[in-house]
């Protein structure tokens, strides 16, 4: 129980000024202070380079949309209950949407498609509306205000195995970078009642392909009964919070139903039209959810590339405030995020203290102004000596362009 009191999101956020709430913007509704931005923003930015390092062309799409368009793709009957009431305009119904797919579908729909295009792979982080009850608000977990990391890719049936395999080879590079590690892998499948869209030979032929992607990644899982989305099965990658509770981040789906539903089509080498399949993926799911895992899995101690705070820096007396400002200025000048703390500040064992979880800090004192260096500490306690502020500069910016969890050249 000690671990998730330190490390439970809700306090650890609010304390280290990342996000908060509002009565008057209503409950699960959080807002993003500047720290928690730059955490969001970091994150968003790197999804979006992982993607198109992997082919994805991003775009972006309204959050409204009419009802008919969720009656088409058959969120309406099976996910009204999840969903905001209509709103009218004129003799319009609109709603706010609780899914990006449909969007996609109408992109791609709205141009014609050689065999030749596919595989089409198409991204958005993008906000999505879920009606949650109060009853299950939490913090970031679950918020009534979602930003998704969404992506949907148009291919043949002959292409569905591997792109799926690719998306799911994605999540796991991701998880590398974040630091996050998965729980378990679970082959999620309908279940019983009217949730579910009927064919039954489409979901057989779709978690078929599913299982063939988990066992070609040579991948233990669990198949569940009743976690399917309406429209697919889906891989779940499940992760586990400060408290035990499991909740699922990461998805890829393969889905035959939505294709058929908008009419979509590409026209193949036989010059015939044909229906392409739709592979849904979410790297890192909602960016709530996967900051509340960051701030949990790294007790606030982000990764150096997601650190709000990259570099501090500590003239340990007024005199040596001017180098301290100089190195402020050439670390900004290069990207970094960089703060100075003076003498006003407090001690320098407190001033330390105080900047427990930002990876570097650079203390300048007599000697080290002098000479044009720095005293490096690392957030883990460990000293690494005396070195030029270049020199410190680059190796943080190497660290930064590197990811991955290491402080320092060869170590953790």
């Amino acid at each position: 129980m000690r671990r998730a009191t330190m490390y439970d999101h809700r306090r650890l956020g609010r304390e280290l000024d990342l996000f908060d709430t509002d009565p008057l913007m209503g409950a699960g509704l959080p807002y993003w202070l500047p720290d928690g931005a730059i955490v969001r923003h970091e994150l968003e930015e790197y999804v979006r380079g992982v993607e198109r390092a992997a082919g994805y062309r991003h775009v972006y799409s309204p959050v409204l949309g009419k009802r008919e368009l969720y009656e088409i793709s058959g969120h309406w009957s099976h996910y009204s209950d999840d969903m905001f009431p209509p709103m009218r305009l004129g003799g319009e119904e609109v709603v706010l949407r609780p899914s990006l797919c449909p969007h996609h579908a109408l992109i791609y729909r709205s141009r014609s498609h050689s065999y030749r295009e596919l595989p089409l792979r198409m991204a958005e982080v993008g906000g999505m509306y879920r009606a949650e009850l109060s009853g299950v608000l939490g913090g970031l977990t679950r918020v009534r205000a979602v930003q998704l990391n969404d992506a949907h890719i148009f291919c043949t049936a002959d292409q569905a195995v591997g792109e799926a395999r690719d998306a799911l080879r994605l999540i796991r590079r991701a998880y590398d970078d974040l630091g996050l590690r998965a729980a378990r892998f679970r082959l999620s499948l309908p279940g019983e009642g009217g949730k579910y869209v009927a064919g039954e030979g489409m979901w057989e032929r779709a978690g078929g392909l599913l299982r063939d992607v988990l066992d070609a990644e040579g991948l233990s899982y669990e198949a569940v009964a009743g976690e399917a989305a309406f429209y697919g099965p889906k891989i779940d990658v499940q992760v586990v919070d400060s408290a035990g509770r499991e909740a699922t981040l990461s998805t890829v789906q393969i889905d035959f139903h939505q294709p058929e539903r908008f009419g979509l089509f590409y026209v193949g080498a036989d010059g015939v039209k044909h229906r392409p399949v739709m592979v849904h993926r979410s790297v890192i799911g909602s960016v709530e959810r996967a900051v509340a895992q960051l701030v949990e899995e790294h007790g606030g101690a982000f990764p150096v590339w997601l650190a709000p705070v990259q570099l501090v820096v500590l003239p340990v007396a007024e005199e040596q405030r001017a180098h301290a400002e100089a190195l402020v200025r050439r670390a900004l000048a290069l990207g970094l995020r960089v703060e100075s703390v003076g003498p006003e500040g407090g001690s320098l064992g407190a001033r330390i203290r105080g900047a427990r979880l930002v990876p570097y800090q650079a203390v300048i004192g007599a000697r080290e102004a002098d000479g044009g260096q720095v005293a490096v500490r690392l957030r883990d306690g460990r000293r690494v000596g005396v070195m030029p502020g270049e020199e410190l500069l680059r190796r943080v910016g190497e660290r930064v362009v590197a990811r991955g969890g290491a402080l320092w050249e060869g170590g953790a």
